[in-house]
């Protein structure tokens, strides 16, 4: 069947605020937890971190950023990714007999455009494997709205029975033996061992040295993949995420105020207190051992994520017509073209090809981010004045729907 001409992206008059003020938000968490690895602080020694300036404040910060930020956006992102899908396949489905095949091309660009990320800007890239996740959210659009949620927590959770497997057999059959494997072999391929990944790419002179790092370094991404069990954890917040689209209930919150409060306070009762667990656990090198700390994860991640939107969506309900609200929603509304904008700015920043700001102290690091969001927020209100979609999300729906779309106003 060829696809009907009256298939079309959402328009910005169909658009919730505060799904694009969540984005918002979500974005600069990201880039708070990615930057550090940007700036190559977070492959330094130990030694090498010490000895920097700021290293007092660096070791508190750390703890503060173990605590409030370290898996909480990613938790928000995915959720948003989840409600997202819901929105694109229903309106889809209403207009399009076969409106899958419009979502699984949808994923497919999206994959494509995650693999180039990865490949040829920065090997931290979500975007590819939120693609694939992505394309087995189909397969639970039927599933009932009780079993859905049992469903999305039950894989939330799966990573504590898997490292408990990982323990109880010694790790013999991880997937991620082979991965190390090929990891070493494409790192002595190009030259990048111990001694220089941590400064690889400061000292690189061309473009070429960053595609060099990158190829193991996406290998790397796979690993930490693998490690963190995270295809389980991002279908969980998928298909919550799904479950909240599928009711709509973005578009309803005054009707869950009761619901949205006992959220924030069980949320924050119970996720700050673990957060910092878990904060102690990774700054001094996981002592409670892997499956203690997978628990930890999950019950101080997800409760405190919970809690940050709730308390967004509550003080949204209070204040939508806030001058803030709609300045903090333009970079959610191109949050594609600002994710792969992060990456594109941490090169030319960090990097050896750049300006080379690169080991620097965490605190400078974390107000370098600050500075790059201030950025993204004035740039993505001046470019929504006069154009309908960010760059990417033009092209992404082009291709997604086939035809040409305009996007000035």
């Amino acid at each position: 069947m060829l696809m009907s001409n009256n298939v079309e992206p959402v328009k910005s008059s169909e658009r919730y605020a505060i799904l694009d003020v969540l984005r918002g938000i979500a974005l600069l968490g990201i880039c708070l937890a990615n930057y550090p690895e940007f700036s190559l602080y977070t492959f330094q020694s130990k030694e090498v971190v010490e000895a920097m300036p700021t290293a007092g404040i660096d070791h508190i910060w750390k703890y503060l950023h173990y605590i409030f930020i370290d898996g909480k956006f990613y938790s928000l992102f995915s959720l948003l990714f989840g409600i997202g899908f819901s929105i694109i396949v229903s309106k889809i489905a209403q207009k399009y007999q076969n409106g899958f095949t419009v979502f699984y091309r949808r994923m497919c660009i999206l994959a494509i455009i995650g693999f180039v990320h990865l490949l040829c800007l920065w090997a931290g890239d979500i975007l590819l494997l939120y693609a694939l996740v992505g394309l087995t959210l189909p397969m639970f659009l039927k599933t009932p709205d009780r079993k859905l949620l049992v469903i999305s927590a039950a894989f939330v959770f799966f990573p504590i029975a898997i490292d408990a497997f990982k323990v109880l057999t010694d790790n013999r059959f991880s997937l991620e033996i082979p991965v190390l494997k090929a990891i070493q072999y494409f790192n002595g391929q190009v030259g990048i061992n111990d001694d220089n990944f941590g400064v690889w790419l400061l000292e690189g002179k061309s473009y070429s040295d960053v595609l060099k790092f990158n190829l193991p370094g996406s290998l790397i991404r796979c690993q930490e993949f693998i490690v963190g069990n995270r295809v389980f954890k991002v279908l969980g917040l998928f298909l919550f995420g799904l479950y909240i689209g599928r009711n709509r209930i973005y578009a309803r919150l005054e009707e869950y105020v009761t619901t949205l409060r006992k959220i924030r306070l069980y949320g924050f009762l119970w996720g700050l207190p673990v957060s910092c667990i878990f904060a102690w656990n990774e700054v001094n090198s996981h002592p409670t051992g892997l499956v203690v700390g997978s628990v930890i994860y999950a019950l101080s991640v997800i409760p405190l994520s919970f809690a940050y939107i709730s308390s967004l969506c509550l003080w949204y309900l209070k204040n939508n017509e806030s001058r803030f609200f709609r300045i903090i929603a333009a970079p959610g509304r191109m949050a594609l073209t600002n994710y792969i904008g992060q990456s594109v700015i941490g090169i030319i920043i960090f990097y050896g090809i750049g300006f080379k700001l690169a080991l620097t102290g965490l605190i400078y690091v974390e107000l370098i981010v600050l500075g790059v969001f201030v950025f993204q927020i004035i740039y993505s209100n001046i470019w929504l004045r006069y154009f309908q979609f960010g760059p990417l999300e033009w092209i992404w729906r082009i291709f997604t729907y086939g035809k040409f779309i305009k996007i000035n106003k």
